[in-house]
């Protein structure tokens, strides 16, 4: 990832109404609280990224906690500059509910997992894909034209933040191995 790809993926994600908010690692957790409205359902991050969501976050909701949930938090595996849009790959968490049935949406992806284009995005997760595995590519909030006028966050959030977190210094890409729990470590 170089800066030309970083900025071209923050263009591209306010291009979409969403928002990016820029960290360190020892700034996500305080940005992400900043972020969340209550009340609040997510998904851990990965161990291997040292970042614990804030503690208002419930992370083992019940389909009653993400039907009044106002906030969804999850990691997204992989980022894809060109068009502003984060992968979230399936798993037993239940991401995919996570982000979706909240009306704001706080995704985090780190700065090493962000990829130029659809090429490079599917060069990382081809084999998990043909494998069976599945991924929402997610760019910007729900927005639907069905009836002619465009209505934001029909289908799923009507606010997106993405936190992008910078590299620490050389951490392995979760998009590695494919599994979000473990940070997606390799020994490549």
């Amino acid at each position: 990832m170089t800066a030309d790809t970083l900025s071209t993926f923050v263009d591209a994600v306010e291009r979409h109404h969403a928002s990016v908010h820029r960290v360190a690692p020892d700034e996500a957790t305080s940005t992400i609280a900043d972020l969340v409205d209550a009340p609040a359902v997510g998904v851990p991050l990965p161990d291997a990224w040292g970042i614990d969501l804030p503690d208002t976050v419930g992370t083992d909701p019940t389909p009653a906690d993400l039907d009044a949930a106002a906030t969804g938090v999850t990691a997204g595996s992989l980022a894809v500059a060109d068009y502003g849009t984060v992968v979230l790959e399936s798993d037993a968490a239940g991401s995919e509910a996570v982000s979706l049935f909240p009306e704001r949406h706080v995704v985090v992806v780190r700065t090493e997992d962000v990829v130029p284009g659809m090429r490079e995005a599917i060069g990382r997760l081809g084999d998990r894909l043909r494998d069976g595995a599945s991924a929402v590519l997610a760019t910007g909030p729900s927005a639907t034209a069905d009836m002619g006028e465009l209505v934001i966050g029909a289908h799923g959030p009507r606010e997106v933040d993405v936190v992008l977190v910078e590299s620490a210094g050389g951490g392995e890409s979760v998009a590695g191995d494919g599994d979000p729990a473990t940070g997606g470590a390799t020994d490549e």
